[in-house]
C-alpha cells in the first residue's frame, strides 16, 4: 500500500514537473539564464535563507546574470531585470500592470486597495484618492510636517546638547504619527497602540517572506492551519483595530466638520476646509457608494502602512549619508540657514521648495537606498523584452537597488554624490535608470508627500543639530522586507546648534 502511494506520488510530481517545464511557457523561460533548478521544487533550496542572507544571494543572482534572469519557485515563474532599457519595457506597458502573486500574500491585511488591488478597481480607487495628493492639499500638510518635526526637535534637545540616538525607532515614529495626523486627519497621542503597530508590521514582513519562499504554504488554507498562521492572524488583528481606530474616530469627526451634500464638488469643499485623505474616502462611500467599510479600511491599512514605513527608511539613510559627509552635509546646512534667515525662521512651502541642494542629496541617497527595493508585476500578455519573450503567466521582479547601482549608468556607482541630480546630469542619463517611486501607470501617488516630509524634517535636523555617523550606512547590515529595512540600529550622534 505504502509503495503504491509512492508511486503514485512521485508519477503526479513528474507530471507537473513536465506541465510547468515542458510547456509553451516554461520553455520560454528556460531560455533565461539563471540558476540551475531541480526538479519540482526549482530553486526554493537556494532561497530559504534567513532574510540578510536572501538579501545577498538577490544581490548575487542579478550580478552573476545582469541584465535579466530567471528562477523558479516550485512551478512559478521569476524573472529578475536590472536594467533602464528592460524597466521602460516593463513600466511603460500599459497592458501589464498587475501586480504579480506575491501581492496576494498582504491580501489578508491590505485586502485589495491602491496597492494591491487590479483593472477596474484600481482604476476607481486611483482616480477617487487622486485629488487627496493635489497640491493645495500638500500646502496644508506642510505645517503638520513641521509641527512633527519641531516636536522631535524639542524631545531631542530636551537629552542634552550631545547624544546618540538609534534613528531607526525614532523615524518611523515621526513618519507614523506625520501620516495619522495628514492623510488620516488623527492624532496618535490618545492611541497607546502605535509601539505595538509598528513591530506587528516588521511581524508581517517576515510573514510574507516566509510563505513566499515555501510555494506549498501558497495555499491558503494549509498556511491556516500551521502554528505561523496562527500567529499572522493575531499579527492582522492588531493592524486591523489600529486603523479600525482611526476611522471610528474620523467618522465621528467627519459628521460634524464635512456635512457634504453630493452635489457639492470635492473641489469647493476642499477650498472651504482642510480635507484629509480619509474624508475624501468616507465621503465618497457616504456620497457615491463606490466604497464600503471594507474598502475604507484596505486604504486606511495600505497608506498607514506604505505612508509611514516607507519614509521612515527613506529618511534612515538620507541621515545616516549626511551623518557620514561632513562637507554635503554643510553644504545641505549652508542652503537651509541661508533661506530660512530670509523668512525670519519661517518654513512653509516656499522655503521648502528652495532647499534645492538638500532635494539632490534626498534623491541621490534614493538612489543608493531605495525605500521600496523590488517592485513586481504579473504578465497578463506575451512581453518581448530585447532578446527575450516572457510569456503570459510569469512573475517579473524589477530589482531597483540594483538597477540604481549599475556601473553602466551610474560611474562609481557607491559613492554618495548629490551632484548626479544636476540638470545637465540627469539628462545624459538613461529615464529609466533611477525610479525610486516606479513609473508608469502604477507609480507612487504619495511621491510628492514623501518629498515634502523628507525635506521637512531633514532641514530641521540639519539646522538645529551637526550630525555624526556611529554606523555607517554602507556597513548596514540590510534584511529581506517589504522595505529596505536595516537589520541593526542605525546610530547617529547628534550636537546641538544653538539657535537664538
Amino acid at each position: 500500500m505504502i509503495v503504491t502511494i509512492l508511486v503514485f506520488v512521485i508519477i503526479l510530481l513528474a507530471v507537473f514537473h513536465y506541465h510547468v517545464h515542458c510547456g509553451r511557457k516554461g520553455k520560454l523561460v528556460n531560455k533565461i539564464p539563471g540558476p540551475k533548478t531541480i526538479p519540482v521544487l526549482g530553486n526554493v533550496h537556494q532561497f530559504m535563507l534567513p532574510n540578510d542572507q536572501l538579501w545577498n544571494a538577490q544581490r548575487v543572482l542579478c550580478k552573476e546574470y545582469y541584465p535579466i534572469s530567471r528562477i523558479w519557485l516550485g512551478g512559478m515563474s521569476g524573472i529578475g531585470i536590472c536594467h533602464p532599457e528592460y524597466t521602460q519595457i516593463l513600466l511603460t506597458n500599459t497592458k501589464n500592470i498587475e501586480k504579480s502573486m506575491i501581492y496576494n500574500l498582504f491580501h489578508p491585511w491590505l485586502g485589495t486597495g491602491l496597492l494591491t488591488s487590479t483593472g477596474e478597481k484600481w482604476q476607481r480607487r486611483r482616480k477617487m484618492l487622486t485629488p487627496a495628493f493635489h497640491f493645495n492639499i500638500l500646502k496644508g500638510f506642510v505645517d503638520i510636517f513641521v509641527e512633527e518635526a519641531e516636536k522631535l526637535i524639542q524631545s531631542l534637545k530636551k537629552e542634552g546638547d550631545v547624544l546618540i540616538k538609534d534613528i531607526e525607532p525614532l523615524l518611523t515614529k515621526f513618519t507614523l504619527n506625520s501620516i495619522c495626523e495628514t492623510a488620516m486627519g488623527t492624532s496618535l497621542e490618545s492611541m497607546n497602540e502605535e509601539g505595538q503597530y509598528r513591530s506587528a508590521v516588521r511581524e508581517m514582513g517576515d510573514f510574507i517572506f516566509f510563505r513566499l519562499l515555501r510555494p506549498w504554504f501558497h495555499f491558503d488554507w494549509l498556511f491556516s492551519i500551521t502554528p505561523s498562521g496562527f500567529k499572522q492572524r493575531k499579527i492582522i488583528k492588531i493592524l486591523h483595530d489600529f486603523s479600525t481606530q482611526i476611522i471610528d474616530d474620523r467618522k465621528k469627526y467627519h459628521e460634524e466638520a464635512f456635512p457634504i451634500q453630493k452635489s457639492e464638488a470635492e473641489d469647493e469643499v476642499f477650498e472651504k476646509k482642510r480635507m484629509a485623505m480619509l474624508d475624501v474616502i468616507i465621503s465618497a462611500s457616504k456620497n457615491t457608494g463606490i466604497i464600503d467599510d471594507e474598502g475604507i479600511r484596505e486604504e486606511v491599512d495600505t497608506f498607514v502602512f506604505e505612508g509611514h514605513d516607507t519614509t521612515a527608511m527613506g529618511l534612515i539613510f538620507a541621515v545616516a549619508l549626511l551623518a557620514e559627509h561632513k562637507e554635503i552635509q554643510e553644504l545641505a546646512r549652508n542652503e537651509i540657514c541661508a533661506v530660512l534667515k530670509e523668512s525670519e525662521g519661517k518654513m512653509g512651502m516656499a522655503e521648502i521648495n528652495r532647499f534645492v541642494y538638500l532635494e539632490r542629496c534626498i534623491k541621490e541617497s534614493l538612489r543608493l537606498y531605495p525605500s521600496v527595493p523590488v517592485i513586481t508585476r504579473v504578465i497578463r500578455e506575451d512581453l518581448k523584452m530585447k532578446d527575450y519573450l516572457i510569456p503570459a503567466g510569469s512573475n517579473v521582479h524589477l530589482y531597483i537597488y540594483d538597477l540604481h547601482r549599475d556601473p553602466n549608468f551610474w560611474p562609481n556607482p557607491e559613492k554618495f554624490d548629490p551632484d548626479r541630480f544636476l540638470t545637465e546630469e540627469i539628462q545624459k542619463r538613461h529615464p529609466f535608470s533611477y525610479v525610486p517611486f516606479s513609473g508608469g501607470q502604477r507609480n507612487c501617488i504619495g511621491q510628492k508627500f514623501a518629498m515634502l516630509e523628507l525635506k521637512t524634517l531633514i532641514a530641521h535636523l540639519l539646522y538645529h543639530f551637526n550630525l555624526e555617523a556611529i554606523d555607517r550606512a554602507h556597513e548596514v547590515v540590510i534584511i529581506q522586507d517589504l522595505v529596505l529595512r536595516p537589520k541593526h540600529p542605525v546610530r547617529v550622534k547628534f550636537k546641538s546648534i544653538p539657535r537664538f
